[in-house]
């Protein structure tokens, strides 16, 4: 990234499947489906982290049989925090939940973008999703990559 500024960030997100369901957070604003899971706070580790968004977006309390699935790293504008692109790295663990989900505790923005956790198809969330690609002049930055990993889970957890 020659002469531009750049910030690091951590991600931990959850998969949560049950059959061909999948717990994801819907956000009225994009119009679009994505993975629970948030930043890594300075002070945490990964699967704090993890626990945490979990709770904090869907209301999730008991997250059991934690693994790995993957990463996914990016590089993409940012106009925050004097920076010109965001170096993300998401680190993607799968999870057993209960389908029950408790009081979610949203941050500020992510009440005013209408987000809520549901579980629904993943084969459905997909179609969903690459429909608002598409044809959504206001999709978020973050429907690319939530895409990618639907379609990811769908053949490393599902087609086998």
């Amino acid at each position: 990234m020659d002469g531009q500024s750049m910030i690091q960030r951590r991600a931990a997100r959850a998969i949560a499947l049950d059959g061909e369901e999948i717990l994801l957070l819907y956000t009225k604003r994009y119009h679009d489906y994505t993975l629970p899971g948030g930043g890594v706070d300075e002070d945490e580790d990964i699967i704090s982290a993890l626990h945490r968004e979990l709770r904090e977006e869907t209301g999730a309390e008991s997250m059991q049989d934690i693994k790995p699935f993957g990463l996914y790293e990016e590089f993409r504008p940012w106009h925050k925090d004097g920076a010109e692109v965001i170096h993300m790295t998401s680190y993607c663990y799968t999870c057993d939940v209960k389908r029950e989900l408790g009081e979610t505790q949203y941050e500020d923005y992510e009440i005013h973008n209408g987000m809520r956790p549901v579980w629904m198809n993943i084969h459905q969330a997909i179609a969903h999703n690459e429909r608002v690609i598409l044809e959504s002049p206001k999709k978020g930055m973050s429907i690319e990559r939530e895409t990618f990993l639907l379609k990811l889970i769908v053949k490393e957890l599902l087609n086998k």
